[in-house]
């Protein structure tokens, strides 16, 4: 079993015109021996946003805090804390964060996609 508090896990941090304001951990996954699912939480800063992609991989969000936006099905969603939000592989998706504190999205990923 492993127990850690995401916050002591080591960030990397997106900060371009293609995604902006982003910290990003993997909190669970390989190295601690998940083979099947990995375990992701972003933290975005007022105004950051991921860039507008595809993937082939399916995921898993909550939004566990702040508020923000999903571009899906050529549209624009809200996000606020609690909503859960399922994406299936390659569809066309970004998140933005449109309040004034840090949006906070815990997301999983299968495996087999590359981790962060």
């Amino acid at each position: 079993m492993v127990i850690k508090q995401y916050g002591e896990v080591a960030a990397t941090h997106f900060n371009s015109d293609a995604a902006k304001g982003v910290a990003a951990r993997v909190v669970i996954g390989k190295k601690d021996g998940a083979p099947n699912f990995c375990m992701r939480v972003f933290e975005f800063a007022p105004g950051g946003h991921t860039p507008r992609h595809v993937h082939a991989w399916e995921h898993e969000m909550f939004v566990h805090a702040g508020a923000g936006e999903i571009y899906a099905q050529g549209q624009w969603h809200p996000l606020h804390p609690g909503k859960a939000v399922f994406v299936p592989g390659n569809e066309e998706h970004q998140i933005r964060n449109t309040g004034q504190e840090p949006l906070i999205v815990v997301c999983l990923i299968p495996g087999s996609a590359p981790e962060l």
